[in-house]
């Protein structure tokens, strides 16, 4: 059964909000739109406080009232068989996130495949989270135990729906946690979609998952704030992740936070720079710009900036931008045009203010008039404390940038507030690593953009975040760690 066949109303999909085991209906709904044309995909519900505060109890309730926090193998069925019925409806959930969020379907479905391996991983984890037992002296035993932390809250961005609910929910649920997600309002139909397949598994006691869906922040500005909600998971942008870390004080909550980041290339002289060039404007132009690792900045050693620029630029021009659903198309619309028209808005600042333009990018023609789309732009520019170089320009935007030697580079690639990735290329294997080891960054390529595991964890420095999500660290992001002191005594 698949949200695409069996959940219209008058020929549209429809979903409402997952709280205690049942789908509800919303008192009032909301569109959601295709950014390739403005057209009505579906329609969601759209809740606020009484949806979020309903999600909390009943998530509440499960976690102390199942079996779900204590039966490691009751969690992999469950992880095992949704990653199951999602694999069955990969196609279908494919074009659905094409459709809501505008990326080329070969990215969708990468997607897709990328969440269902994810979901896979933390299931073959769920019976693997062991603590440890140590004499702490003569006849005293301390033991070490991972407990779930109880209730998560999920704020799940838009930009890649699936994955980055994947890589929370899969920990959060593996280790005995109840969750409440909350989607993007232009993704809602997606995570929906997604949720079901795990609503229609046997056996998930009723609560342990959830979901409230708004096109406001009553609902989320809830899940920070409620007493109830012992860990808050959210994904997006750094004064967002400020503003919830003040809320979340008040009650302590453990917080895991991907934040923003302002990906840098670092490209020395012996590399390939046509083929690195490519595989720059690719890692720019993923899911139209609008990835926290996407590349943003491309520091290049001074003897081949001239090649790189020229390269750089032909590579971004032929980019086919258009309907995500057509193959030939290798960039599609941006989310909506209210995010097309403040990207926009900062590149012509940019354009103003940046020593060279390099390629000028802008709203394309021949293209519907409702979409959202914006071809690529490359500027070069010297002084690295220029706002376009410190900002995160949710967009299809890249800055060229030069240096001399290595202790530039990692100067000027480590200017910035921001740590979560970046990438260094060069066929020198020892300068690669010392460069990697340089930089302040939670992930770094070598000779690579934008290769993210679920078995490899990723998270960033400085304000792109705290905690770490993919791998088996994520599962410090929602466990506690208790410590039994028990006297046992000696043989006499």
């Amino acid at each position: 059964m698949t949200m695409t066949d069996s959940h219209r109303t008058t020929g549209r999909l429809s979903t409402g909000q997952w709280i205690g085991g049942a789908w509800i209906p919303g008192r009032t709904t909301a569109d959601s739109l295709n950014p390739m044309d403005g057209t009505v995909v579906g329609a969601f519900a759209d809740g606020g406080r009484d949806e979020a505060d309903a999600a909390i109890a009943a998530a509440s309730a499960a976690f102390k009232r199942t079996e779900w926090a204590q039966s490691p193998r009751l969690r992999q069925t469950v992880l095992l068989d949704w990653a199951r019925n999602l694999e069955a409806q990969a196609e279908d959930l494919a074009r659905l996130l094409t459709l809501e969020n505008g990326k080329v379907l070969a990215q969708s479905r990468g997607e897709i495949a990328g969440a269902i391996s994810e979901i896979r991983y933390y299931g073959g984890l769920a019976r693997h989270i062991p603590g440890h037992v140590l004499e702490v002296e003569p006849g005293v035993v301390s033991t070490m135990l991972r407990e779930p932390a109880g209730v998560a809250a999920l704020i799940i961005p838009w930009n890649a729906p699936a994955v980055l609910l994947a890589r929370a929910i899969g920990p959060a649920l593996a280790c005995g946690c109840t969750v409440v997600v909350k989607p993007a309002a232009q993704t809602t139909l997606l995570t929906a979609a997604f949720l079901r397949a795990l609503s229609e598994v046997p056996g998930l006691p009723p609560g342990v998952c959830n979901m409230v869906s708004e096109t406001g922040h009553a609902a989320s500005a809830r899940l920070v704030e409620s007493p109830l909600v012992d860990v808050l998971s959210f994904t997006g942008s750094t004064a967002t992740g400020k503003r919830i870390m003040a809320t979340a004080a008040e009650t302590m909550k453990k917080l895991s936070l991907e934040l923003g980041g302002k990906s840098c290339c670092v490209v020395f002289p012996d590399a390939d720079i046509a083929a690195t060039a490519a595989r720059i404007a690719a890692a720019a132009t993923i899911i139209s710009g609008q990835q926290c690792t996407a590349a943003r900045r491309v520091l290049v050693h001074g003897s081949v900036y001239d090649a790189m620029k020229e390269q750089l630029r032909a590579a971004l021009a032929a980019i086919a931008v258009g309907d995500g659903m057509n193959p030939a198309m290798g960039m599609g619309p941006l989310i909506d045009r209210a995010a097309r028209a403040q990207v926009q808005g900062q590149v012509e600042r940019a354009f103003d203010l940046c020593d060279e333009v390099v390629l000028r990018g802008g709203v394309p023609d021949g293209l519907p008039a409702a979409g959202a789309f914006l071809t690529p732009s490359l500027v070069a520019h010297g002084d690295t404390a220029a706002f376009f170089c410190q900002e995160e320009i949710f967009g299809p935007f890249l800055v060229l940038e030069r240096f001399e030697d290595e202790a530039e580079a990692v100067a000027k690639a480590n200017h910035t507030v921001f740590g979560l990735s970046a990438s260094v290329w060069t066929t020198d294997g020892a300068r690669a690593l010392r460069i990697a080891r340089a930089l302040r960054n939670g992930t770094v390529w070598i000779n690579d953009h934008n290769r993210l595991f679920a078995e490899a964890e990723t998270g960033g420095y400085r304000q792109s975040g705290l905690g770490r999500l993919h791998g088996y660290d994520a599962f410090a992001d929602f466990t506690e760690l208790k410590h039994i002191c028990q006297s046992v005594g000696r043989v006499s």
